[in-house]
């Protein structure tokens, strides 16, 4: 342990990924096993605005929303033994990719473009970034948001897979990574 780094066992679990990947959803099931307690930072966003994210963009703009996105989530990131899912575009901002990599184990929860553009109809109203946009310009965003998610510690490919089959081989990684060097 460096520099009064937090052992690995005690460090937040923070995942990364396009909107819609299952970050959430594969999140709460690895907080849950863990006995960990878990943190949406978009559901934290919508406590702190007192409105739905879209209103949020609406009504203070993108910039305000990332600015305050940005506190919250290095506040969680600097905490211990949480799970904690970033919105999609966290990462595009610096300081969160940082306090992350440097604080938290962090997972990509990478899925194709196929796979997921067939959740684009379950998603597709509570997420202002993809609003108005055609379906050429979504893959467009996706390709290019793609780059910022390769920094990471660890990435699990999700397609064809269940969310509790995911969710047991994140905790047994973690689990065989804790046993390996802490």
């Amino acid at each position: 342990m460096r520099n009064g780094e937090l052992p690995l066992k005690e460090r937040s679990i923070v995942f990364i990924g396009f909107m819609g990947v299952g970050k959430t959803t594969i999140g709460r099931s690895v907080a849950k096993k863990l006995y960990r307690d878990f943190i949406d930072i978009d559901v934290e966003l919508e406590k702190e605005f007192n409105m739905p994210i879209p209103q949020v963009f609406k009504e203070y703009g993108e910039k305000t929303f990332r600015e305050k996105e940005k506190d919250l989530t290095i506040k969680f990131a600097k905490q211990r033994l949480h799970v904690v899912s970033v919105g999609g575009g966290a990462f595009l901002q610096e300081e969160i990719k940082k306090e992350c990599l440097n604080s938290c184990i962090v997972f990509f929860l990478d899925l194709s473009w196929d796979s997921w553009k067939d959740r684009i109809s379950l998603i597709i109203d509570s997420r202002p970034v993809l609003q108005g946009k055609t379906l050429e310009e979504i893959e467009e965003l996706f390709k290019s948001r793609q780059g910022i998610y390769e920094t990471h510690h660890s990435k699990v490919l999700t397609d064809n897979h269940d969310i509790e089959e995911i969710a047991d081989y994140i905790v047994d990684s973690l689990k065989l990574a804790w046993e390996l060097y802490d």
